[in-house]
């Protein structure tokens, strides 16, 4: 089983079943990846691997792709000249899966990537996010291209913000200054109920002093 190989299919298999819209159960998963001569302790590796560099998020009861670093990862892999598959024979899912990826490349991998003086804010991640003002380009962007490639009716999960972001910003950086964005009456951070929750997504949304728990920002209209 070559891993490289095997970490591609693993994530072609959860963007296939939706993992960068929703968590995806373990056994949903591991039904199209784990073939019969193996078993599922034979991936934990590669798990823990692509958690390590970002490319998936881990719960006790599933897995999701990150819209961002997962993406990469699984384009990356797609494009390299060492990929295939394994066997003789190809899954149904895994062919029309690639079919899929090949018509909605543009919108999977590059979205609504904006220019901002004359670099896109997230094509500056990997320099870390040293400042307010570099935040609020970011999270902006990564609101943008969210609501966009996914549909989400201007109700953005924080969670889903966050993790695009990942660790190019500290946790409390995170939740300062977006909370700062709230009060430069640049987004609205709003409750509700969101039917997905898990502990990992509540903590990775933001509580308020006055308000509590709130699971979604919503960009403001008149906002720049």
């Amino acid at each position: 089983m070559t891993s490289k190989n095997t970490s591609t299919r693993l994530l072609l298999a959860l963007w296939d079943l939706g993992g960068t819209q929703q968590e995806i159960k373990k056994g949903q998963l591991t039904k199209r990846i784990v073939a019969k001569s193996q078993k599922v302790a034979d991936y934990q590796g590669i798990f823990e691997e692509l958690q390590k560099q970002g490319a998936i998020a881990i719960s006790k009861k599933g897995y999701s792709l990150t819209s961002g670093k997962g993406l990469e990862v699984l384009g990356e892999g797609l494009r390299s000249g060492d990929f295939k598959f394994e066997g003789t024979i190809v899954g149904t899912w895994a062919a029309n899966a690639l079919l899929r990826w090949i018509s909605q490349i543009d919108v999977a991998v590059v979205g609504a990537d904006v220019p901002v003086n004359g670099k896109s804010a997230l094509a500056k991640l990997s320099e870390g996010i040293a400042s307010y003002d570099e935040f609020k380009s970011v999270a902006l962007e990564v609101y943008d291209k969210l609501n966009q490639n996914y549909n989400l009716d201007d109700l953005v999960p924080i969670y889903r913000i966050r993790r695009e972001i990942g660790d190019q910003i500290t946790r409390e950086d995170f939740n300062e200054w977006l909370l700062e964005m709230q009060k430069n009456d640049i987004v609205q951070l709003i409750g509700g109920e969101m039917t997905d929750i898990t502990p990992d997504k509540a903590e990775d949304s933001i509580t308020t002093k006055l308000s509590g728990l709130r699971y979604y920002a919503k960009r403001l209209s008149f906002a720049n």
